[in-house]
């Protein structure tokens, strides 16, 4: 730096002045002019001598975020670390004791904008990630540069009306989880996530909840969806039969044995037994049932007869990116993931089609010229779909089948029609829900609930009880709204073949023949059509997708609804 800049302090300078642009400083800003602008509506170079009681404010944010950027509501401790900086300015000899005394005295005003948290604190982090990637790959025009000096706008694919539903249902899934459990009032965490099937772009995402051991922390700069990285549990099973289907090794109505088993721990340890939830074994019985009643036994027997590389391979290709552990266990979700891949992985299920998650949609020149589209998704299972078939009807027995683990969805007061999987970690520590609506059309939707430290939710918290509420919320409140088209219906086919399952019409294979030799069939990238994107800033596919409307994104909308993410 010193060399570059010519002296120590020239350097110092730079760093200071890269330091103050780049600071979050609360309610998605980052930088003090972008702050300056947001809560007083003022400059930052307009601020002088008489606004002290501004820049100290400022100044005490860069501290905590959650604990010292103004609101409308409660501004104590802003204030009093305010106070604290003027204080110090004073001792500094920056100010003199009488401004501070009049600078103290002056209560916080903000702008009339600064009206309540930002909706989505999760995604504006998500949009900053993706948008350093594409100042990586594409051009010199695009990138936080260009953001920070407010030369871009970015339009993401947050819906802000989905948004607040996914807010609403966390909080309302931890507030019952709460009544249950009164000690844990303010402690426990839970994060969800929504994707578009067609090309899992990002419709909403909690990173977590608004008030946290007692704190706000609408400006937290954790995101548990794409941060916390934990067990999925028996979510993680829909993977374990997908990679069987695969392999031609079984169907859903190919008899399975819910017995006794054990999995190798190391050389100089016994080995370990795998028990049921239920801690009882049924014996034969067809796989639907082995999927639907989330059978532990049942998804170890199927990995030691496929192989465990057979089921990494295939969690990769639905989009797993965490490396998984090489255990028999990781059938039953010993391994760890983010609940945004886990729910990219439910997401290509119910669709079939490969795609990386995204939340920044188009970027445009402030003179409305649109240098950068996100590529068109054109990836997709080219073929039969057979095996997609199946475990597309096999996670909506879940919800169907009378034994099943999300069985509560198959109600009247919940018309709509999804597949999906529960999952619960040892222990009880976390509770997750995963499920789609069926197709390119619909979404999906991810939620988790756990302590940060880990810590047991308490017994029978399963994915059930804990997450599969926020889960149902949020698709119903969705669909009610008429805000991603109507709920698509499955196949009848699919409906048909589980209506007869329950009404023992089908007919019993000879349970013998458990399994059939796995066919490893054509390599992964043979699997899938190509999904070439022109390396130009403005893609050119080859594909043709409906045309899907940009909805509203970040804090400004414009004069068509859509929100904007921009540097004020």
């Amino acid at each position: 730096m010193q060399k570059r800049y010519g002296s120590k302090r020239r350097a110092k300078e730079e760093l200071l002045a890269r330091y103050a642009s780049f600071i979050y400083l609360g309610n998605g800003r980052y930088g003090f002019a972008a702050a300056s602008q947001y809560y007083f509506g003022i400059p930052l170079s307009a601020l002088t001598a008489d606004d002290a009681d501004k820049a100290a404010l400022l100044a005490g944010i860069t501290k905590s975020p959650g604990e010292y950027a103004p609101t409308s509501a409660d501004n104590q401790k802003p204030l009093r670390r305010r106070n604290q900086i003027l204080a110090l300015m004073v001792k500094n000899h920056f100010l003199s004791a009488q401004t501070a005394r009049s600078s103290q005295q002056a209560p916080i005003r903000l702008a009339a904008h600064v009206n309540g948290p930002i909706e989505a604190p999760a995604a504006v982090e998500n949009v900053l990630n993706e948008l350093k990637g594409l100042d990586a790959n594409f051009a010199s025009d695009i990138g936080i540069h260009q953001l920070l000096e407010g030369r871009i706008q970015i339009y993401s694919t947050i819906d802000d009306r989905i948004q607040r539903f996914a807010n609403a249902a966390l909080e309302t899934g931890l507030k019952l989880y709460e009544n249950r459990h009164p000690r844990n009032t303010g402690l426990i965490q839970g994060s969800v996530v929504v994707l578009r099937n067609s090309d899992s772009a990002i419709l909403a995402e909690a990173g977590g909840r608004r008030s946290y051991k007692g704190h706000n922390t609408t400006y937290s700069d954790y995101n548990r969806v794409t941060q916390s990285v934990r067990q999925p549990g028996s979510a993680m099973k829909p993977i374990v039969y997908l990679a069987a289907f695969r392999q031609g090794a079984l169907d859903l109505d190919t008899p399975v044995p819910d017995n006794p088993i054990s999995v190798a721990t190391s050389p100089d340890r016994p080995p370990k037994w795998i028990s049921n939830f239920d801690n009882q074994f049924k014996g034969i019985i067809p796989a639907r049932q082995a999927l639907a009643e989330s059978r532990n036994s049942v998804a170890i027997w199927i990995i030691q007869q496929i192989g465990i590389d057979s089921v990494l391979n295939t969690a990769r290709d639905v989009g797993i990116r965490t490396a998984l552990q090489r255990y028999q266990t990781t059938a039953l979700g010993a391994s760890e993931v983010t609940l945004l891949e886990l729910a990219n992985a439910y997401r290509m299920m119910a669709s079939g089609i490969y795609a990386e998650p995204y939340v920044i949609a188009r970027i445009e020149h402030n003179g409305g010229a649109v240098i950068y589209n996100h590529p068109l998704t054109c990836c997709s299972i080219s073929e039969s779909g057979l095996e997609l078939s199946m475990i597309q009807e096999g996670l909506r027995g879940v919800v169907r089948i009378p034994s099943g683990t999300a069985h509560a969805l198959d109600a009247r007061t919940f018309p709509i029609p999804v597949m999906g999987k529960t999952g619960t970690t040892n222990n009880y520590r976390d509770a997750l829900f995963l499920g789609s609506t069926y197709g390119p059309d619909g979404i999906t939707v991810a939620v988790r609930i756990g302590f940060d430290d880990n810590r047991s939710l308490g017994g029978m918290e399963t994915g059930g009880r804990a997450a599969l509420p926020i889960f149902k919320e949020v698709m119903l409140n969705t669909y009610q709204a008429n805000l991603v088209g109507p709920a698509p219906s499955f196949p009848a086919d699919m409906e048909e073949n589980i209506q007869t399952y329950l009404s023992g019409g089908l007919a019993a294979k000879d349970a013998r023949l458990f399994f059939k030799l796995p066919n490893t069939g054509e390599a992964a990238e043979d699997r899938k059509r190509s999904c070439r994107a022109s390396d130009t800033i403005l893609p050119t596919n080859v594909c043709e997708l409906p045309l899907i409307p940009l909805p509203v994104v970040y804090q400004r909308r414009d004069e068509r609804g859509r929100i904007v993410f921009t540097n004020e």
